[in-house]
């Protein structure tokens, strides 16, 4: 049996423990108070880096949240928009990092996205409105934002 990663700290990741939090998300062996806000882009960075993030992403966290006694419903669990406009700010950020330094860590990139809005939870407001963004049609399926469009 795999030992459990350290959970993803937003004061010092390592390229170490994003790989452990991605595999804990892939094989459902991540404890769920690890499953952090750091610890979903920490996850979307290598997936983004390693595999499909756009194909496995979404059936990975419904698959992780049943695993962890979290149903997916109209009402939490899984949610589209969220999941999708965090993949592409997190592939925005290692795309800007990348050209800068190709072999850039994927720590200095979840850094960087942790320093900026995007490392607050409530980050996505600044586009959509709570009553879109916390809908059923938003969870379900990606919704364009109603404040202003996401820079990415």
């Amino acid at each position: 049996m795999r030992r459990n990663p350290e959970p993803v700290s937003p004061d010092r990741p390592t390229d170490g423990m994003i790989e452990a939090v991605a595999r804990g998300l892939i094989d459902r062996t991540l404890p769920k108070a690890d499953w952090t806000h750091a610890a979903h882009f920490a996850a979307a960075l290598w997936l983004l880096r390693h595999d499909d993030a756009y194909g496995r992403m979404p059936g990975l966290i419904r698959a992780y949240n049943a695993a962890t006694g979290t149903p997916n419903t109209d009402a939490g669990g899984y949610h589209e928009t969220i999941t999708l406009a965090s993949l592409r700010a997190a592939r925005a950020c290692l795309a800007a990092r990348t050209e800068a330094e190709p072999d850039v860590s994927l720590a200095d990139c979840l850094n960087a996205l942790l320093a900026g809005p995007c490392g607050r939870s409530d980050w996505l407001l600044a586009y959509w409105s709570r009553e879109l963004l916390f809908s059923p049609a938003a969870r379900r399926a990606w919704v364009e934002p109603d404040i202003q469009p996401l820079p990415y």
